[in-house]
């Protein structure tokens, strides 16, 4: 791939990307509870095959974000005598991720159609 398409390519990633992290932190806490950032992005990767893994600053922006919508809330807990900040799914981050999850089946069932056209 020359220059030009390389730099599409990753403006492209990052874009889907972005959303998705977000949904794919929302689910991770649903299913799994409470996690710290550390866990949540060593679960992504163990999920993806280290395929979706965002940078540890991405992650926290991520976060505060959601945290800023209200989606999660964030708690301290002192573990091994270090304090390390997690985070849990609201109630309102339950309600937007189950809207999210029927735009995410909406979406694989378009990509399966339009590979089912080649």
């Amino acid at each position: 791939m020359d220059g030009g398409g390389e730099k599409a390519l990753r403006k492209l990633r990052k874009d889907l990307r972005s959303g998705l992290y977000s949904y794919l932190v929302l689910s991770l806490l649903s299913e799994e509870g409470e996690l710290h950032g550390y866990a949540i992005r060593k679960r992504l990767g163990e999920l993806s095959g280290g395929k979706l893994v965002p940078s540890e600053g991405a992650l926290y922006d991520i976060l505060k974000s959601l945290k800023k919508y209200k989606l999660v809330e964030d708690f301290w807990v002192e573990v091994n005598g270090r304090p390390r900040k997690y985070y849990r799914l609201t109630d309102l981050g339950r309600e937007v991720l189950l809207a999210l999850r029927d735009e995410i089946r909406t979406i694989e069932r378009t990509l399966m159609r339009l590979e089912e056209l080649e």
